[in-house]
């Protein structure tokens, strides 16, 4: 990432995948919107939405055009939540709709990291029903992720 001058580098250590259209916890599945328009592109968009009003959180879409995916990059080393990764990584609304891909602002690296990977109920989804609140959708590495 770079801000103000200087990179920082971050490994990615949870995220959250959300399916489309079918999975009530997407946001997709309310509809097709503004909001929501960058989901309906090509994979590799960042799509960023304000969440309670106060925090900025990043997904990057995943799905081919038309299937509206993507996954919540929910926590980075040293930062376990979203919105205290975004906040760190001055992360907000003009990031929306660039790709991640050959982006000199931000971008996705692999560092040849392989971690072992637990998973676990995505966060703050209750509203969606049973069926896709309990789905095992949150990817978490199990030595440098969240405990759960």
């Amino acid at each position: 990432f770079f801000v103000e001058f200087a990179f920082i580098k971050i490994r990615i250590t949870e995220t959250e995948a959300y399916r489309g259209t079918e999975d009530k916890a997407c946001h997709a599945s309310k509809g097709r919107t503004k909001r929501t328009e960058v989901l309906y592109h090509e994979c590799g968009l960042i799509y960023i939405y304000l969440c309670y009003g106060i925090h900025w959180l990043m997904n990057i879409t995943t799905g081919e055009k038309e299937q509206p995916q993507c996954v919540l990059i929910r926590a980075g080393e040293n930062y376990n939540g979203p919105a205290k990764l975004t906040k760190y990584l001055k992360i907000d609304k003009s990031l929306n709709n660039k790709s991640i891909i050959n982006n000199p602002e931000i971008w996705i690296e692999d560092d040849g990291y392989r971690p072992e990977i637990k998973t676990a109920k995505r966060v703050g989804i209750d509203y969606a029903g049973n069926e896709w609140a309990d789905k095992q959708w949150r990817f978490i590495d199990s030595e440098k992720g969240s405990n759960i």
